[in-house]
Formats: C-alpha cells, sequence, structure tokens
C-alpha cells in the first residue's frame, strides 16, 4: 500500500492531562460533573505517584468514576464534541492513504457521512498526528470529535476489512490470469493481516479468506480439490457457505501456503498432517488447527478457527432451562464421580465444560485437565495437551494427572477402554471427572460405555449424570417477525394444543445483519439424564439405550426432556424455528 504518511512513525508518547496547556484540571472538572470526592482523588493521585499513569484511567480503576464519567469530563476538559457511538459502516475512502497502524497508535479515524464530516479521537494530547491527518486528507479546519477509544479500533477494523473484501473480485481475476508456471513466493504471515500488502495473489486470497471466515464468525473454512476446481467453504452456525472457486492450477500454491503458515511439511502430499496458525487478524486473536487429508485430486484441507480472545460464556447464557441449569449445577458440585457431556463434533460439548470448569475454578480446589488440544487458557488450571508422536495418549496422561493430587479432573474425551477403566477408577477413588463422547443421545453414552468393555456395575457406581446437546441458530433479532406454520408442520411437533397456546412461532426475515439467512448465533439443546438409584439398578438389567431412555423418561423425579422437546421449547419462546428443529435432532 502506497502511504501519503510516512510508514515510520515517530516515536510519540502519550503526555499526560497536566501536559495540555491552559486547561482546568481534570480532577477539578470531575468534581463538578460527577461528584468525585477528595478522598478519591487523594488516593488516586497517591497511586499516580507509586506507580505512574494517567489520573483518569487511575480513578477508573479504583472504581470511583465510570469510563462515561471521563469522557465527559475529558470532553469539557478539551472542549471538543462526545460522540459516544460512531457509525456502523464507515466510509473506507482513506485506507489507500492512511496506514492502519497510523491511525491504531494514535488513535483516531475520519468519517464522512450525508450528513457531516470529523475526525473521532480518544487522545486530544496527539495534536501533531492530528493535524498531519488533516492535512493529507485536505480536511483543514474538520471538527474534531471525542470518542471512545474501543468505537474508534472497531471503526478502524470495520474500514480496512471492507477495503479487503473488496479486493476479492481483483485476486480472482489475477489468479486467472497467472502463469500456472510461475514461481511460488514464500512469505511469512505478518502480525496483523489486515496490515499485509502482499502482491501475490495466493497470498491475498488466503489472508482474505481468514478475514472474512473471522469477520463472519465462522468456525471452519474447507479447502476442497475437484477434477476441474477447488472450492473454499466456510461454515458459520453449523451451515458451510461457499466463499470462492479459484481455477485448478492454483491449487497447489494455495495449499502449500497455508501448509507453510501452519508449519507443515510441504513435500508430503500421501499422509494426512496436523499443523497450527496463530494470528491476529485486527483485534482478535486467532488460533487455528489445520489439517490435510490426500485425496483423489489433491489434498483436501480444513481449518478450523478459535478465537482466543473471546470470553468464557457463564452456564446460564449457554441456553439452559432453569430446572436444568439448577440440577446441572448440582452435579458439577459433587465431590466425585463422572459427568460426561455427549454430541457430535462441534455441539459445543468442550464449551460447556470449560463453563463448569470456571464455576469450579477457586483458589481451595486443583484441576488438572488433558486435551486435545487445549482451546480455552483457564487462569488457574493446569492444562496439558495429548501429544501421540511422544505416547502421551488420554490414558497416559490421565494416569499421571491421578498421581497430581487433582481435585477435578477433565479429560478431553474417552476414545477407548483405558481411558474409560482409569476415569472410572478416578471417579470411585473421590475424583470428579468431566470428560465426553461422541453417541447421538445421553441414554446411548451408557451403552457406548458397555461396548467399550466397562462392566455396566462401574458404569452405575461410577456416573453421576449423562448431558446430550445440540446447537441451533438463533433467530435474527434484526429482522425477527411472527410466522404461522403449516398444520402438516405442527402436526410433526407433536405439541398439544395447551403448548401451542403457552408461545408463538417466529422466524427471521432475512436483512444484512445476518446475511439474509434469518439466522444470528446458536444456543443450546439439552438432554440431561441423571443416574438416579432407579436408573442405576435399571442399568444393572439391560444395556439398551432405547429401554434406558424410556425408562428415565418415565421417572417424574427426574424430570428428563429429550433434546427434541427441548428445542420445541425454545421455539415457542420466540428463539429458534422448527426448521431448525427438524434439521437437528
Amino acid at each position: 500500500m502506497n502511504s501519503e504518511i510516512d510508514m515510520k512513525l515517530p516515536a510519540v508518547e502519550a503526555p499526560s492531562e497536566a501536559a495540555i496547556p491552559r486547561m482546568e484540571p481534570l480532577g477539578s472538572i470531575l468534581r463538578r460533573t460527577c461528584g468525585l470526592s477528595e478522598d478519591s482523588l487523594h488516593a488516586a493521585l497517591e497511586t499516580q505517584k507509586e506507580k505512574g499513569g494517567r489520573i483518569g484511567e487511575i480513578l477508573v480503576q479504583l472504581r470511583a468514576i465510570t469510563e462515561e464519567d471521563l469522557l465527559v469530563a475529558r470532553s469539557e476538559q478539551c472542549g471538543l464534541r462526545l460522540v459516544t457511538n460512531l457509525p456502523v459502516n464507515i466510509e473506507p475512502f482513506f485506507v489507500k492513504r492512511v496506514p492502519i497502524g497510523y491511525l491504531k497508535r494514535f488513535k483516531m479515524i475520519p468519517v464522512a457521512t450525508s450528513e457531516r464530516s470529523f475526525i473521532a479521537i480518544a487522545e486530544p494530547q496527539y495534536f501533531q498526528p492530528l493535524d498531519d491527518l488533516a492535512r493529507i486528507l485536505e480536511w483543514d479546519g474538520i471538527e474534531v470529535v471525542l470518542s471512545p477509544q474501543n468505537e474508534i479500533f472497531v471503526a478502524i477494523n470495520a474500514a480496512y476489512d471492507t477495503t479487503s473484501q473488496d479486493a476479492a473480485d481483483q485476486v480472482m481475476q489475477d489468479m486467472n490470469e497467472e502463469n500456472p508456471e510461475s514461481i511460488f513466493n514464500e512469505i511469512e504471515e505478518t502480525s496483523d493481516l489486515l496490515d499485509d500488502t502482499s502482491d501475490a495473489p495466493v497470498i491475498k486470497l488466503v489472508n482474505l479468506v481468514l478475514s472474512q471466515a473471522v469477520r463472519d464468525n465462522a468456525s471452519d473454512i474447507h479447502i476442497e480439490p475437484y477434477k476441474d476446481r477447488v472450492k473454499i467453504r466456510k461454515r458459520v452456525d453449523g451451515i458451510l457457505y461457499d466463499m470462492y472457486t479459484p481455477p485448478r492450477h492454483v491449487m497447489g500454491k494455495l495449499i502449500s501456503r497455508v501448509k507453510i503458515m501452519a508449519k507443515m511439511d510441504i513435500a508430503e502430499k500421501r499422509l494426512p498432517q496436523d499443523g497450527r496458525i496463530e494470528i491476529r487478524i485486527a483485534d482478535k486473536n486467532i488460533d487455528i488447527r489445520v489439517s490435510s487429508l490426500p485425496t483423489s485430486f489433491g489434498e483436501r484441507v480444513v481449518m478450523r478457527l478459535l478465537d482466543k480472545s473471546s470470553v468464557l460464556l457463564d452456564l446460564q447464557d449457554l441456553g439452559f432451562g432453569t430446572s436444568e441449569l439448577a440440577r446441572f449445577m448440582e452435579l458439577i458440585r459433587m465431590p466425585y464421580g463422572i459427568v460426561l457431556v455427549t454430541g457430535p463434533t462441534g455441539s459445543g460439548k468442550t464449551t460447556t465444560l470449560y463453563s463448569a470448569l470456571n464455576i469450579l475454578n477457586t483458589s481451595d480446589i486443583n484441576i488438572i485437565t488433558v486435551e486435545d488440544p487445549v482451546e480455552y487458557q483457564l487462569d488457574g488450571v493446569s492444562q496439558m495437551q495429548v501429544n501421540s508422536k511422544i505416547g502421551l495418549t488420554f490414558a497416559s496422561g490421565l494416569r499421571t494427572i491421578v498421581r497430581q493430587d487433582p481435585d477435578v479432573i477433565l479429560v478431553g474425551e474417552i476414545r477407548d477402554l483405558e481411558t474409560a477403566e482409569i476415569a472410572i477408577q478416578s471417579a470411585l477413588t473421590g475424583h470428579l471427572v468431566f470428560s465426553t463422547l461422541h453417541t447421538n443421545d445421553a441414554a446411548s453414552a451408557i451403552t457406548r460405555l458397555i461396548d467399550m468393555g466397562v462392566e455396566s456395575f462401574l458404569v452405575s457406581s461410577s456416573v453421576n449424570a449423562i448431558l446430550a446437546q445440540r446447537l441451533v441458530r438463533k433467530i435474527c433479532p434484526s429482522c425477527k417477525e411472527v410466522f404461522v406454520p403449516s398444520p402438516e408442520l405442527i402436526q410433526k411437533t407433536g405439541l398439544t394444543p395447551e403448548e401451542l397456546d403457552q408461545g408463538t412461532f417466529y422466524k427471521g426475515r432475512g436483512c444484512s445483519e445476518c446475511f439474509d439467512t434469518g439466522y444470528r448465533g446458536r444456543l443450546g439443546i439439552f438432554e440431561l439424564l441423571v443416574l438416579t438409584d432407579e436408573v442405576k439398578r435399571f442399568l444393572l438389567t439391560t444395556s439398551d439405550a432405547g429401554q434406558i431412555k424410556q425408562m428415565a423418561l418415565s421417572q417424574p423425579d427426574i424430570g428428563m426432556r429429550t433434546l427434541r422437546q427441548d428445542a420445541l421449547k425454545k421455539v415457542l419462546a420466540g428463539q429458534t424455528t422448527l426448521e431448525e428443529v427438524f434439521r437437528v435432532t
């Protein structure tokens, strides 16, 4: 990118508020505008003497004032209009003239709308870079407003991400025109893909695919070779969508670029490989697990995206009903036993278990996990990653963990009899064990354990509960509207007239916020099977999943609902649609 602002930014440090000439002290303004006490101001000044920092930020950290109070005070101090919400879609007219690093460093962005134009800043002290920006844009005398730093960063990322999307057509055209025999240039990834200005079409395409997938909250990216083309798809909210179809001759370069980034062997194309990429896109740190698989027409690559900067969800935000949440909270606080979470890949099992661990994570409990891979970093939890190349399996890792005096153990997945037996022995000797299985419903997990070779009496003695779960798409709140389903569809649900009277059906019309799908985000549907004494006695007589399920449903004290029943409850609550229920359950 040719920039009119020197890419070598000057070493400018943020001065303190005291460096601003002829301005009323910030503390004085805060006393007047939000009633800041003298004691709080004195405490902040003492902290500033000891540790340094800016007085306004210290007051926020001490919770003497809010961030909004500080913004209002700074606005009055500098005589700038306060704009707390910047426009959603800012016209990116400046991206070719100003590098993204310049705007991020000095925390400012030019905004042009049909009503007015202005430059939003978060730090009024950067007056020289502000003057330089106005000069480059030929905006002399333009209005300057004060905005929250987070609003400015979000707007910057959105503007530069938009230009990368607009370049997609040009990249595809360059690939079609590119000489198939041209040499593939290996270029290391930059710290932020939005800053990458590489001219190589393959590198541009990989950067575009990754940045768009992250922007759309995709969980996976598929690169699939066929006889005469390559298909690139993304999975958003559990559904695959087409992204690009580059020409066949770039397939080798495309796969090689991804494998180089993942530090995989580009010369080995006959065997499956696994790799990992850690990148930053805008303000998100992304961890990417890469898997390659040889097929008839070349290597197929799937990338699993994990946003490391995302915040763990609370259990109540996952979609639990009130009664199920209360029961599950009791189960995860049991002193010993096994709690299993079942479901297919991508059904949110790990998120549920991590949310449970987050509740139990206190200073008086020792929590150790063995996972493949470690997806979230939990502060205060010892996490071990499986490494089959050196013989560190779930079974060997679990055997070692037991000697580390744990209170709570998380086993990423029970895959074989050895792991299952060690987990059961751990539960029987006073440990609380969490793990996952790949089964269709809760009752099938019991059948699966017995099929592995675990004795039924050991299952009934050690397993406290089994939670089966799926993810359904939520109706987009921006285009949600009442919907009247057909009589045939209602009959298919099996709902009674009384149940139908208690809720309303909705669907999403489709809008720009949800990419015209009518859905945005996902929530869990759950089937919680608690192994009461009655269920445990029944296990000793049969391992048939159907009979176990019917027996559990007939027990009123368990209060168990099937996955479909829980999903239909969420339909009547206006959270999802009937189509989603029939797709997932």
